[in-house]
């Protein structure tokens, strides 16, 4: 059995969803303490709850890539 080779734009999907698991962890600290009656964290770490956006873009970006590359294969047929 031989596995299927990743496309042109599965990287990306890959490290899209990485950036965007450490946002929503992020996220996930950042809110902990408003819950919780704790005293907030630094602004630092609300900055690094914009990576979830930015693993979306990154991801979204993959998709596309990958969906052209099928678009452009498919034409070449």
């Amino acid at each position: 059995m031989s596995t299927p080779s990743s496309g042109p734009g599965d990287r990306l999907v890959r490290i899209g969803a990485i950036v965007f698991l450490i946002g929503a962890l992020c996220t996930l600290a950042t809110m902990a303490p408003l819950f919780l009656g704790t005293h907030p964290l630094p602004s630092v770490f609300w900055s690094l709850c914009m990576l979830m956006g930015v693993g979306f873009v990154i991801a979204a970006a993959g998709v596309v890539r990958s969906v052209r590359a099928g678009a452009g294969a498919r034409a070449a047929d």
